[in-house]
């Protein structure tokens, strides 16, 4: 089982500073000054991972990965489903899922995959997005601080003019203040939810990258084998009946032909008469 963990911290960029209607609004200080960055904040990191697993029905293993999600407080987010053809209705199946479960169950969730199938081609990937969270919330913060004393500005306007300007730089504020809060809730989300997606093909398929060493190209092949016997057998089974019906009519004409020649035979020396002595 492979896995890849990769780590990484980046910033969003500082939003800029727009007029007011004359009234200045402090920016809002870096992520990395001492006094704006907690001295021991809690990391925040999103986890994604991938896996393929190896299974006898993939709606099937489809159904039981679902139901695992929902018992580990998870969610399905995409479930595809392709049906297969041949005897067997698995020649090209496959299915797919698209998964969220919590941070802290993702670890147990890989491991109970064991349980539905052969697993393989293991994915982890983790991301450090604490700076990107800090600088959010920084920000969000500084906003709301400028929004309130808009508001004020506005209530102790001496003027239309002065009260248009408020007005105008407060839409303007509420609007970045209502993105940067969104865009900090779908960040929240990736950090409590890890994403794992899911492929599902029966045994005997090769995974998309080909087998990762020999145990692996061994095991392959073994089921590649099993299965082709598996076939092998299904397909004597469906034409043995056949074989059978045509070894009858085949021993039916055979004795009618010699039959028929036998008959042939008697007319044909009674003709001839007794040798000359």
């Amino acid at each position: 089982m492979a896995v890849l963990v990769g780590c990484s911290g980046p910033g969003a960029g500082s939003d800029s500073s727009g007029s007011d209607g004359g009234v200045g609004v402090a920016a809002p200080a870096a992520p990395g000054d001492p006094g704006n960055t907690p001295a021991d904040p809690d990391r925040q990191v999103v986890t994604t991972a991938t896996a393929s697993v190896a299974v006898k029905d993939p709606a099937d293993g489809a159904q039981r990965i679902s139901e695992l999600v929902e018992a580990a407080g998870g969610r399905v987010d995409q479930r595809t489903e392709q049906a297969g053809s041949g005897k067997d209705g698995l020649e090209g199946a496959a299915a797919d899922l698209v998964v969220r479960v919590p941070a802290d169950a993702l670890t147990g969730l890989l491991a109970d995959l064991e349980d539905v199938g052969d697993v393989a081609n293991v994915s982890v990937s983790r991301s450090d997005v604490t700076s990107t969270a800090v600088d959010l919330d920084a920000r969000i913060s500084a906003l709301q601080t400028s929004v309130a004393r808009l508001e004020g500005l506005m209530n102790q306007a001496a003027t239309t003019e002065a009260l248009l300007a408020a007005e105008k730089a407060l839409s303007e504020r509420q609007e970045r203040l209502e993105s940067l809060q969104s865009q900090r809730a779908a960040l929240a989300d990736q950090v409590e939810l890890s994403t794992l997606s899911v492929h599902l093909e029966p045994f005997g398929v090769a995974p998309a990258g080909g087998p990762d060493g020999f145990a692996d190209g061994l095991a392959t092949g073994w089921r590649a084998l099993v299965a082709a016997l598996h076939g092998g057998a299904i397909g004597l089974g469906v034409l043995l009946p056949w074989l059978g019906l045509a070894a009858v009519v085949a021993a039916a004409v055979l004795g009618t032909i010699r039959l028929v020649r036998r008959r042939s035979a008697v007319p044909a020396a009674v003709t001839a008469g007794p040798p000359p002595e």
